[in-house]
């Protein structure tokens, strides 16, 4: 109790009030937001049984939400450069929370579509705009950290909603769960739209102010899509690797329960990944900690294929804190690649992205699958990662010089 009353004393002295102020907002709400997808996988069987819905149907469900927080990230990015972070933050979230609630009251598939757009619709406020908001109030390369504890959070989200909404339907109705949850929403739009600070437009600020960095060198022209793409192959990989493992275990000789356990690992693994990856971005730089992550996640695919199952699940933890802890320094980079007056649009873009690579990817890794099988089509995610490396090293001299490393 010592050490974490020093730390939180530490890390008051440290950060103004406006922004503990945007790291608390932020951080929240995009714990809410991804709590709020994820508790799609536990309502899809409810769904499945109480109107009477077949597997394409659940799956039309599924993308009906994602698609529409993917696709229009890029307007949401747009529409807060106008109205401001704190009025689409809270709007949008309000909107995901009113979307739950319209899904508790739904009387059949049709009002569940809507529903469910009406969700996706507020979902897709929250990645680029809070994102936005963490770079502008922790400019210069402390935005690596403070946006990799934000990423964090989401995965926080993803475990306590589901679990809440698991707890809940023990006692009511998956309706009266649904309102309940749904009402959070609105209870932390008010919050947001009370308590975000209200920064001066990113375009007003020079950019030697705002990003901190060492070298006043301009953004390169081609530093932004390299980053993109080193984000589409980290997101395509974790997605072909999750495909694929529940049929390597099944090979191994898992059980169903078994590879629910397995999965546990992965993502418990993977949600330490991304805090921890924060901070050996700040010791290591971002590039350097992007080669030991996607190294580390070929070398554990690769490895996981000859092991035991035992050892198998061992390593599991390993090859999710790698898997997942990427995503933390990319994130993390991009305000040191564009002019401040273009990252909200440039999240917006990032964000896009990297979800959609991910929700295109199995697809792809699929065909391959099939025309190859598991293991072989396994073996090509491994090697396909790789391809961030070089991708990595091009983008080396693009990042200001002492960006994410040594952070003070």
């Amino acid at each position: 109790m010592r050490i974490l009353s020093w730390n939180l004393a530490a890390w008051s002295e440290r950060f103004s009030p406006d922004q503990r102020r945007v790291a608390a907002i932020a951080s929240v709400t995009h714990a809410l937001h991804d709590g709020y997808t994820d508790l799609i996988y536990i309502l899809l069987p409810l769904w499945q049984s109480e109107f009477g819905l077949d597997y394409a149907a659940l799956g039309v469900l599924r993308s009906v939400f994602v698609g529409a927080m993917a696709s229009l990230q890029i307007p949401a990015g747009l529409v807060s450069e106008r109205l401001g972070v704190a009025v689409v933050l809270a709007l949008g979230t309000a909107l995901a929370g009113f979307g739950y609630c319209l899904a508790g009251a739904s009387a059949g598939f049709t009002m569940l579509l809507v529903a469910l757009f009406i969700g996706g619709l507020g979902a897709s406020t929250q990645h680029p705009v809070a994102a936005a908001l963490v770079a502008r109030a922790f400019a210069g390369p402390r935005s690596l950290t403070a946006l990799g504890t934000y990423n964090f959070a989401g995965d926080l989200g993803k475990m306590i909603l589901p679990a809440t909404l698991s707890v809940m339907l023990l006692g009511m109705a998956w309706r009266s769960a649904l309102s309940i949850l749904g009402c959070l929403g609105f209870v932390l739009a008010a919050i947001i739209f009370v308590v975000t600070p209200r920064f001066a437009s990113e375009s007003t600020a020079k950019r030697s102010t705002e990003t901190g960095a060492v070298s006043d060198k301009p953004p390169q022209p081609l530093a932004f899509p390299l980053l993109v793409a080193i984000g589409i192959i980290d997101s395509a990989t974790r997605m072909g690797f999750l495909l694929f493992l529940p049929f390597v275990l099944k090979d191994k000789g898992a059980s169903v329960q078994t590879v629910g356990f397995a999965l546990t690992l992965i993502f418990a693994g993977g949600a330490a990944g991304k805090l921890a990856c924060t901070f050996i971005g700040a010791r290591i730089g971002a590039i350097g900690t992007v080669w030991l992550t996607e190294g580390l996640t070929a070398v554990g695919i690769l490895a996981l294929m000859p092991l035991p199952l035992e050892g198998a699940l061992l390593l599991l933890p390993l090859i999710g804190i790698a898997l997942n802890g990427t995503s933390s320094v990319l994130y993390g980079s991009v305000p040191a690649l564009v002019a401040p007056e273009w990252r909200t649009r440039a999240l917006s873009v990032f964000y896009t992205a990297t979800i959609g690579s991910g929700a295109i990817a199995p697809t792809l890794y699929g065909l391959v699958g099939d025309r190859f099988g598991v293991w072989r089509a396994l073996t090509v995610v491994a090697f396909l990662v790789l391809l961030t490396l070089p991708l990595s090293a091009l983008l080396r001299s693009a990042l200001p010089r002492g960006y994410g490393s040594q952070v003070a």
